[in-house]
């Protein structure tokens, strides 16, 4: 599964990043790494970008970079 599979409020930990070349690198900077936890704050009206917190701090990301990471959504508890 990747981001785009995530609803609003969904929490996931990162499991690899497929992108390649500066964009991969840019994320994984950003702290898009295997074993991060985010969560989706909410994306756009037409689904682009989309509002991730991930590391304690939000980031916005396009669909493109969001279907090259794969992640496990997790269950939080409340």
């Amino acid at each position: 599964m990747t981001i785009l599979g995530l609803k609003n409020g969904e929490a996931f930990i990162v499991r690899r990043v497929t992108i390649s070349r500066e964009i991969g690198k840019r994320l994984a900077d950003m702290g898009f790494v295997r074993g991060a936890k985010g969560r989706i704050v909410r994306s756009a009206m037409l689904g682009d970008p989309i509002q991730v917190k991930i590391c304690e701090y939000d980031v916005s990301i396009r669909r493109s970079e969001a279907d090259g990471i794969e992640v496990e959504m997790v269950e939080e508890k409340k």
